[in-house]
């Protein structure tokens, strides 16, 4: 971390959480080092994070939060994480998005801030488990007359969890019959290991319908999923054809993602030379050839 005295709130917080989940842990007059700021600012950070439940505080400093494998964060708790980088996953995502097609969109707080991005892409067909991602298309419906080219929304029923997910087995029938071209998912957690996973067992039998019926299957999840394991794996990642992650994914980490995916998208950042599987994001995954383009019907 570099010295900086202009650095935003929200950037100074990204990065003492970072160095806390690299380093174990962290002391206040270290980081008033590094970041060139006041302890009292420090002090309010990690305040801030510790209110999120990203960090537990210690006597003069703060710790990981160890977290049980079945700790499942309710929708507003998780948007307060890590909100830039959803953003910017958001519209590098969204590239990948062509008019008439039929799409996929997974509940979690990232493919919220996706569904956001695509209510100007005409003629789509979205099924979703989110009640808020629903709710995001509705609402832009809602009190006008249905305009020319809106999406065409298929709810799932089934059970709400925290994170306002549809889970259970009438979820799980009404996506057994159906079929989309792209599936954008959503993670608790991601690795080579374990694959992708969640804490909660009724949503990972609906994932696994949802990367069942998808031609194509994108994970939409910034850098501080990837090593998290949740109680329950729904697929592997042989399975996923593209990650859209940020820039906060370490070197070591896209290395791995480059020997088991075909795609990996570091979203708001120009091509990283030599590292295997790296799409620009100014580029845009969209331009691949297997991308769901216009041209797929």
């Amino acid at each position: 971390m570099n010295e900086n005295q202009n650095l935003l709130a929200e950037q100074r917080r990204a990065l003492i959480l970072d160095e806390v989940r690299r380093r174990g842990g962290v002391r206040v007059n270290e980081l008033t080092r590094k970041l060139g700021v006041s302890d009292m600012t420090v002090r309010r950070d990690l305040d801030a994070l510790a209110r999120q439940g990203a960090v537990e505080k210690v006597h003069g400093g703060a710790v990981p939060v160890v977290e049980a494998s079945t700790h499942e964060p309710g929708f507003e708790a998780k948007s307060e994480l890590e909100p830039t980088a959803k953003e910017d996953i958001a519209l590098a995502a969204a590239r990948l998005v062509a008019p008439g097609t039929a799409i996929a969109l997974s509940g979690g707080t990232t493919t919220f801030a996706l569904a956001h991005r695509l209510l100007d892409v005409p003629d789509l067909t979205v099924v979703t488990n989110s009640v808020r991602v629903a709710d995001v298309f509705h609402s832009a419906q809602r009190g006008t007359a249905r305009r020319q080219g809106a999406a065409t929304v298929v709810l799932t029923g089934g059970v709400r969890t925290p994170s306002d997910s549809l889970v259970g087995p009438v979820a799980d029938r009404a996506l057994a019959a159906l079929h989309f071209d792209v599936l954008f998912i959503g993670v608790h957690g991601i690795s080579v290991e374990a694959g992708l996973s969640t804490p909660n067992l009724a949503e990972a039998e609906t994932n696994r319908r949802l990367v069942e019926s998808a031609r194509r299957v994108v994970v939409v999840a910034d850098h501080t999923k990837w090593g998290t394991v949740g109680l329950s794996s729904f697929a592997a990642l042989s399975q996923v054809d593209t990650l859209v992650t940020d820039a906060g994914l370490p070197p070591e980490a896209r290395a791995e993602v480059g020997e088991q995916l075909r795609h990996l998208v570091i979203a708001g950042r120009d091509e990283i030379p030599g590292t295997p599987g790296v799409d620009a994001d100014d580029e845009g995954a969209g331009a691949d050839e297997d991308a769901p383009a216009a041209a797929e019907g």
